[in-house]
């Protein structure tokens, strides 16, 4: 198989969560456990930082690898999903993994992918760790893919676990309260090493109990007064918990310098690539793409498009089928214009199925097959002072990214 016929076979012949969300969740981490027993402890040859939560936990994830690059160390990065490119998945360096190395992984494990019944996930996750054990990094930043106590990632044995924060998400696989939810994001507690807690709520009691248990040294995110290039107002926090983690690193052996920090907060665009947190892709009209895709999250990028000036604001947003729909739905300020749009992606639902609900809460708006047709629309009817808005889930941000960059 060639490159793109190996990443076809990849989303085709597995339980693809970006594509299929709840039918591809495993409810254990067998398989990865069973792989890694079979061909080797990859995972253990390098040193690892964990970080999970709900909101938060990609950017937090490439702020601390923009810094540690600039402190010189050789720094992988896996983090899910994708927004424009399979290889995003997995870089070192903001230097995407290798196409070679994806079709000749792919290629000799593939009868074993198959009798271990392997999710598209699980592959992402064995085909990352591998690849960072041959190329020798120093230090891994692992984001969790969901949850958390049974998230494929939580293989690994950090030097450092990171719960960004706990919002309501995912409650159908997850539970139905914010305690639930905080037990399953807590399983990425291990025994003797540090935690670091982004968010001071009321559910941290459940996080002291667990590393309590565990002899984990528990931390909580303190503030600090840096800037990053990231222009999201909901960054503030990510600064803080990111800043603290390098913090503990640095008492437990590593030496990350202030002038680290400062470069690294600054460039985080520049040092990984990171995508469509707050993104600006044309100044006159201002056009923002933002995967917000909660309540919570969605709550924080309103109130910042809120706070700009511009003649008329317009928000183009598409909702996946697992989201907590109609509480989003009655956060949307009704003095906007929505322009709700569909996806070839399955995940988002067809917003003709939501206009009773958009009524109720005396929303205007259009419904689009794509966010593209919504795009183009605006884009023939605005004027340099108009503001644009592109948000509601990683999905619509790849549409929209994808056609701008003409991929």
């Amino acid at each position: 198989m060639n490159y793109q016929e190996t990443i076809s076979w990849l989303y085709k012949q597995f339980p693809n969560y970006q594509q299929e969300g709840v039918s591809a969740y495993k409810k254990d981490i067998t398989n990865i456990v069973t792989f890694f027993q079979r061909n080797g402890q990859v995972h253990s040859s390098f040193d690892t930082i964990h970080i999970g939560g709900t909101n938060g936990k990609g950017s937090v994830s490439h702020m601390l690898a923009s810094i540690l690059q600039e402190s010189g160390l050789k720094v992988g990065l896996f983090t899910s999903p994708h927004i424009l490119d399979f290889r995003e998945r997995i870089k070192i360096n903001n230097q995407q993994i290798k196409q070679q190395f994806i079709i000749d992984f792919t290629q000799k494990y593939y009868h074993e992918f198959k009798k271990i019944k392997m999710s598209f996930f699980e592959i992402c996750v064995v085909m990352a760790f591998n690849y960072f054990a041959k190329e020798n990094i120093d230090i891994g930043i692992i984001e969790v893919g969901l949850g958390g106590r049974l998230d494929a990632t939580n293989i690994i044995l950090p030097k450092l676990s990171i719960i960004t924060n706990i919002s309501l998400d995912h409650t159908y696989l997850l539970g139905d309260t914010i305690e639930d939810i905080a037990v399953e994001k807590a399983g990425i507690i291990k025994q003797d090493t540090p935690i670091l807690i982004g968010d001071h709520n009321d559910y941290v009691n459940i996080f002291e109990s667990i590393a309590a248990q565990l002899d984990a040294p528990l931390f909580y995110s303190k503030q600090y007064n840096y800037k990053t290039d990231l222009r999201g107002v909901y960054q503030t926090q990510n600064i803080n918990t990111s800043v603290t983690a390098i913090n503990i690193l640095n008492n437990y052996s590593y030496n990350i310098s202030n002038k680290n920090i400062v470069h690294g907060l600054q460039n985080v665009t520049l040092n990984t690539g990171l995508l469509g947190r707050w993104q600006i892709v044309s100044e006159e009209p201002l056009v923002i793409c933002d995967i917000a895709h909660n309540y919570t999250a969605l709550d924080f990028v309103l109130k910042q498009l809120n706070s700009l000036q511009g003649n008329k604001k317009h928000i183009i947003m598409g909702l996946s089928k697992d989201k907590e729909i109609l509480k989003i739905l009655s956060c949307l300020p009704n003095n906007y214009h929505y322009y709700f749009c569909g996806s070839s992606n399955s995940r988002i639902i067809n917003p003709n199925l939501l206009k009773e609900h958009f009524n109720k809460y005396n929303l205007k708006y259009n419904i689009f097959d794509s966010s593209i047709d919504a795009y183009q629309l605006i884009m023939s009817k605005s004027n340099q002072n108009d503001v644009m808005m592109v948000t509601g889930s990683t999905f619509i941000i790849s549409d929209i990214l994808k056609y701008l960059y003409k991929i």
